[in-house]
């Protein structure tokens, strides 16, 4: 069974797509090479990480950092799952600013990972993207974008796509000095001209839409 990497090589992907798309390529000669992200390297748990992906969803990061704070300690440990959550009931959970639909979701996944649903990093290193996807996503409160961004971000898989996401579909727009934003749909026609690296185009688009003499850092992207 094929293994896929964690990673992929940043300068072949820069020479690649600055050949390969023209407009892109003047963009990305502008920004200039992105560096290798260092978390590709560093193990992680994906039951950990979704679940904390639950819980920064629709706050600020410092809100977000504070209630999981607040979990962390009333459960006695940093790492989230089946048996340290199980500690807590759901009114402990919102005596720490966890609402009841995230309660839920928490539920749901820790349920799941005790069955043995969530795949671990081993056996996601076998798994193809889309089959990863497919196993996640049932979990209450993961969306499809969740875990891209864990594809992206953590596994370093180099060919993703996020076309729901507002910020590559805006870079996208920009590239191409169209006056409406691409659909989901004509975003992923148009990035078959990316594969197979399109998470690398992907993070062009991203800076590409920050893009702007007034602006003074890039708008931070969840697991990045």
């Amino acid at each position: 069974m094929p293994r896929h990497a964690r990673g992929f090589d940043v300068d072949a992907a820069y020479e690649y797509l600055s050949r390969r798309d023209r407009k892109l390529g003047t963009w990305m000669r502008r920004l200039g090479p992105l560096p290798a992200e260092a978390r590709w390297r560093k193990s992680f748990d994906p039951v950990d990480a979704l679940a904390r992906a639950i819980l920064f969803q629709q706050l600020s990061g410092k809100a977000a950092s504070t209630i999981v704070g607040r979990v962390e300690t009333v459960i006695g440990s940093t790492r989230l799952h089946y048996d340290t959550l199980g500690r807590i009931d759901d009114a402990a959970l919102r005596a720490c600013g966890v609402s009841g639909n995230k309660a839920l979701a928490l539920r749901d996944l820790v349920a799941r990972e005790s069955r043995g649903e969530i795949p671990d990093l081993r056996r996601m290193s076998t798994m193809h993207q889309d089959q990863i996807v497919a196993a996640l996503v049932p979990v209450r409160g993961i969306g499809r974008w969740t875990v891209e961004m864990m594809l992206m971000f953590r596994l370093g898989r180099p060919d993703v796509l996020p076309v729901d996401d507002l910020g590559i579909r805006k870079g996208a727009q920009r590239v191409d000095r169209q006056e409406v934003m691409p659909t989901p749909k004509e975003l992923a026609a148009r990035g078959e001209k990316w594969g197979p690296y399109r998470t690398y185009a992907s993070l062009y688009l991203w800076r590409i839409a920050d893009f702007s003499s007034e602006a003074k850092a890039p708008t931070p992207r969840s697991q990045e």
